[in-house]
């Protein structure tokens, strides 16, 4: 069988997968830092991780998923003072914006989630240890990982030690022996936890290594999370994680590429940012998802409307395949091979796609009953591994069918029974423009509000309106 390869970014080699634990695999992911609306670049890495957390356990893995929840940072302790609030009010309300944002584009949830607030105990105990083996020093209620004292630093991100002094900027903090060294405990008496140094909480990187270790323990399979998170935070992780646990701490550090935009990255700085609630209003968890994997995880995505309509049609034709039908236990294993040697190949979902569009044609050209049923079982069993939704698959509706769904809106809008009832639909829409074109937002919302009882979506697009039955 075609075995199992990882692009590892510390060794920026291709490498074979073996667990360290038989067949348990145990798999960490930086999760979100909760001040915000999730974005298309959290849609990105999030449907990748996803997506590999299904294929090792269709593979039969015993996997663990372990995805953090940052919750007490600098931004979110900003974003609080500036409101008035505590800070759980702002990581409640984006905590809960993040996990519907997530269950829309049909993610599975992580075994475990972890909230960095309930773990401090667990950082506490770590910074001690690191102290108490000279990797980490003291200074005014602060304490600071010593870098130099550990001699890899740089191994992830390919940058040497001595290239990084000599890049380092000039800081006016020089409580700190090194520029370099990173902050493992901050001092804040006003947001603070009791510590042995006083008042304060701890730092960024700090956090995913003790909650990584106190669940997923001193050693893991498979650290994943997006490119920008390499350096330093991934790499300030690994250093101060196997200088506290005396062991190789990550067997495989996975990265997902950027989201750009005009080229350039989506960040929040550049204003160039859509949120997963402003895209879910134009394409369905499909369609993104389709527009994601259509491209290698570790290569840059380049975000467009025309790219988007391109996947909208294509998760189109893939899910319509399976309309009429149910999956069924029977699967084709020669198109199984096929799918896992693609996905054995560093998760090349791309050319994965390729194979479960060879099903589509399949289906569409054969008449046997049984063939069908055959390659329609398979398509959903192979396409869920990818996290495609194949319960928004309705069967063909007829006229009447169709009337019955909507009986309520001909006395709603005054609309002739003797109207078809696609076309009292479309004139529903119109008058939805109408209210747009003039601004009446509230006409507008009423009118979908009124669709969406009847089961009705509306999708807006440059090109127009368009609709379906849920």
């Amino acid at each position: 069988m075609y075995m199992l390869k990882f692009y590892n970014s510390l060794s920026n080699k291709l490498e074979e997968f073996i667990p360290l634990e038989n067949n348990t695999v145990k798999m960490y992911v930086c999760g979100p830092t909760v001040y915000d609306k999730a974005h298309l670049g959290h849609a990105r890495c999030y449907i990748t991780w996803d997506v590999l957390y299904r294929y090792l356990k269709f593979l039969g893995f015993n996997a663990t998923y372990c995805r953090n929840v940052t919750d007490v940072d600098d931004k979110i302790l900003k974003k609080a003072d500036s409101q008035g609030v505590l800070p759980e009010v702002i990581t409640k309300e984006f905590y809960e914006s993040f996990s519907n944002s997530m269950k829309s584009l049909n993610c599975l949830r992580p075994d475990v989630e972890p909230r960095a607030t309930k773990s401090i105990g667990d950082m506490i105990a770590m910074i001690k240890k690191l102290i108490e083996k000279g990797f980490a020093y003291t200074v005014e209620g602060d304490v600071y990982f010593e870098v130099q004292k550990y001699k890899k630093y740089g191994q992830l991100s390919k940058q040497p030690l001595d290239d990084l002094m000599a890049g380092a900027r000039v800081e006016t903090d020089d409580k700190k022996k090194s520029p370099l060294d990173f902050a493992l405990w901050k001092k804040d008496e006003k947001h603070g936890y009791k510590s042995p140094w006083g008042l304060g909480r701890p730092g960024w990187h700090i956090e995913c290594s003790a909650m990584s270790k106190k669940f997923l323990g001193d050693r893991i399979d498979i650290h994943a999370g997006g490119a920008d998170l390499t350096f330093p935070h991934h790499e300030n992780e690994l250093a101060q994680s196997e200088c506290a646990n005396g062991c190789k701490f990550v067997n495989f550090w996975l990265h997902n590429g950027f989201v750009t935009i005009n080229k350039e990255k989506m960040s929040k700085s550049l204003n160039n940012f859509l949120t997963i609630d402003d895209l879910m209003k134009k394409y369905d968890s499909n369609t993104i998802r389709f527009f994601i994997l259509t491209n290698h995880y570790r290569m840059p995505v380049e975000f467009n409307d025309e790219a988007l309509s391109s996947a909208a049609a294509g998760a189109k034709r893939l899910i319509s395949s399976t309309c009429n039908y149910v999956k069924t236990q029977n699967i084709d294993p020669e198109t199984v091979d096929a799918f896992k040697e693609a996905m054995n190949d560093d998760l090349n979902t791309s050319k994965a796609l390729a194979v479960l569009f060879s099903l589509v044609d399949k289906i569409k050209k054969t008449a046997n009953k049984q063939e069908i049923e055959l390659y329609v079982s398979t398509l959903i069993t192979l396409g869920e591994v990818l996290g495609f939704n194949f319960s928004t698959v309705k069967k063909e509706i007829n006229e009447n069918e169709l009337r019955e769904i909507i009986l309520p809106l001909y006395n709603i809008f005054q609309i002739d029974s003797a109207i078809k009832p696609a076309e009292a639909i479309e004139r529903i829409i119109l008058i939805r423009k109408h209210a747009r074109d003039n601004k009446d937002w509230s006409k507008s919302d009423l009118i979908r509000d009124e669709l969406d009882k009847c089961g009705i979506i509306l999708k807006d697009s440059k090109e127009g309106t368009t609709w379906q039955v849920k």
